[in-house]
């Protein structure tokens, strides 16, 4: 069955993609489903790990947290996100997502548009900033983070 033909994802159907950060379950997206407006990606986090200060040029998100605890940046600001708990993340918005905790993290990423125009496109996303100051020093009092590279 053609992605614009599908309705549903079941766990067999998931993308499986490994990056640096988290191993991601894509559950929603052009290629698998016929979504232009939403990406949907269940994300894996190890323990003590994070995907540091970036952002989504032309993309808004929400971050929904599943399991474990996420420390969650939204500019300079960080809340401690449980099970059931959320961040909304404007377009162009530097955000982290931390977990400097024992147990693994494993929320939801959901963001829009999942098409764009081949010009916005061509920008990188997701831009890391996390050399750059203030970005670089930001939680320098907090446990260091790792990443999967």
């Amino acid at each position: 069955m053609s992605a614009s033909e599908n309705r549903f994802i079941q766990l067999a159907d998931a993308a499986r993609e490994p990056n640096a950060w988290t191993n991601n379950e894509w559950l929603c997206r052009p290629d698998l489903v016929a979504a232009d407006k939403l990406l949907l990606v269940r994300a894996n986090m190890d323990p003590m790990h994070c995907h540091p200060f970036h952002y989504h040029p032309h993309r808004e998100e929400i971050i929904y947290v599943i399991y474990g605890r996420a420390e969650q940046w939204v500019g300079n600001e960080y809340r401690i996100l449980r099970p059931g708990e959320m961040a909304h993340i404007p377009a162009g918005t530097v955000h982290a997502t931390y977990n400097p905790h024992p147990e693994p993290l494993v929320f939801l990423a959901i963001l829009s548009p999942a098409k764009l125009p081949d010009d916005l496109a061509a920008v990188p996303d997701p831009t890391d900033v996390s050399t750059q100051e203030p970005w670089a020093s930001l939680r320098k009092n907090l446990p260091v983070c790792r990443t999967r590279t």
